[in-house]
């Protein structure tokens, strides 16, 4: 995505290391210098450990989603990280958000005497996207209200959001059971079937995928007709960032409700 539009107008040498993906084709990393190595934080530490990869040579630590990386449990992987790269000249550390006490004293630790950088995203939508609300009596409702709108016929492509990695197996199943063909992405998933998937949808052999936030993150898929948050997001923020998946004019995102779930972020 990013690595590949850097490359392209600058002509630098990157390299991609991923978990899900064979020692054999990380080789070409090792045996060749790289301007920028693009990686995930288990595989290079895995690698780091094993001393298949030289940090002395790293100038720039950048760590991208700072945020997120702590949310999922990966502070003591990149304090490793960060110490085995210790003779670097200047360390980034990109997050959606600095408020909270753990993403601050993990920046402390990280950086030396920081020049901070702030920028103050929109808090509406880029494009008019038609938001949806629908109030549904239980879950069973709720799981046909979700059928309902996916075999509307404008629903070409859509992505449905839930929060919990063990929900998505379950709706997938449920929704394949009544005809709907889809795919998903979960965050403990190998990156070859992540990638599996992905094609799977964007080459239109399925035309619904399920997915938690944190397995999304990153992903770029085009033409989105629907957005649904099947379980209500976390956040404004988070509300937003997933709407702003819908590429197309007229764009849909629905929420189907429980009674008794409040309705904190959502349109009209």
């Amino acid at each position: 995505g990013g690595a590949g539009d850097v490359n392209k107008r600058q002509h630098l040498d990157i390299a991609t290391i991923t978990g899900g993906v064979a020692y054999m084709n990380h080789a070409e990393v090792f045996s060749e210098n790289q301007d920028i190595v693009v990686a995930t934080t288990g595989r290079l530490l895995q690698y780091i450990k094993e001393e298949n990869f030289d940090c002395r040579a790293v100038e720039t630590l950048i760590l991208d989603e700072a945020d997120r990386m702590l949310d999922m449990g990966f502070a003591q992987d990149i304090e490793h990280i960060a110490g085995e790269t210790r003779w670097r000249k200047q360390t980034m550390l990109f997050s959606a958000t600095l408020e909270g006490d753990a993403i601050k004293d993990f920046a402390e630790r990280l950086l030396e005497d920081p020049v901070e950088v702030s920028a103050n995203p929109s808090t509406r939508e880029r494009k008019k996207i038609h938001q949806w609300y629908y109030r549904a009596d239980n879950f069973e409702h709720k799981v046909a209200l979700l059928k309902h709108l996916l075999k509307q016929d404008d629903a070409t492509r859509s992505i449905v959001f839930v929060r919990k990695r063990e929900r998505v197996h379950e709706l997938a199943e449920t929704l394949r059971l009544a005809g709907i063909n889809n795919c998903y992405l979960e965050g403990e998933m190998a990156q070859i079937k992540r990638n599996e998937g992905i094609k799977r949808l964007t080459d239109g052999r399925v035309n619904v995928l399920v997915a938690t936030d944190v397995a999304a993150r990153g992903i770029d898929i085009p033409d989105v007709s629907h957005v649904i948050n099947f379980d209500m997001p976390r956040s404004g923020d988070t509300y937003l960032h997933r709407i702003g998946r819908t590429g197309r004019a007229g764009p849909v995102a629905a929420t189907p409700l429980r009674a008794r779930a409040p309705a904190r972020p959502g349109g009209g």
